[in-house]
């Protein structure tokens, strides 16, 4: 089974951390949310941080602001190098990175992408209503 870590996991329906949680599910992913805050998203148990995560991961999607994202890298190359064989995709979705969390992106690895996840695989945020 796929596998995919949801940084900035929410429980509030409304939230694009939420639409993506839905969206991977339906696609067929093992969908593993993050976030401190939050214990049960979608019926899933939440992991507190990013190396909580059991599995190793075929993509991370962050929902993040650039701040947070640029302080979290550092754990997200540790599971992107630990992840599926064919590597860890890490998608920066709108407004989770700026110029600085792509640059040290790319020094530290990371094979990011900047872009909606959601839109990646073929479905729209707008189908999963809040």
């Amino acid at each position: 089974m796929k596998t995919i870590a949801v940084l900035g996991a929410s429980a509030s329906r409304r939230k694009f951390g939420n639409k993506c949680v839905r969206a991977y599910r339906e696609a067929g992913y093992q969908v593993y949310p993050v976030n401190p805050a939050e214990r049960e998203i979608e019926g899933l148990p939440v992991f507190r941080t990013l190396d909580d995560v059991p599995a190793p991961l075929e993509r991370i999607s962050v929902y993040l602001p650039p701040p947070v994202t640029l302080s979290l890298l550092p754990a997200i190359a540790r599971a992107a190098t630990a992840g599926s064989a064919g590597g860890t995709e890490v998608w920066f979705n709108p407004g989770s990175a700026d110029g600085a969390v792509l640059a040290e992106a790319r020094r530290l690895g990371i094979a990011a992408r900047p872009g909606c996840s959601i839109i990646d695989i073929g479905r729209l945020p707008s189908e999963f209503p809040g």
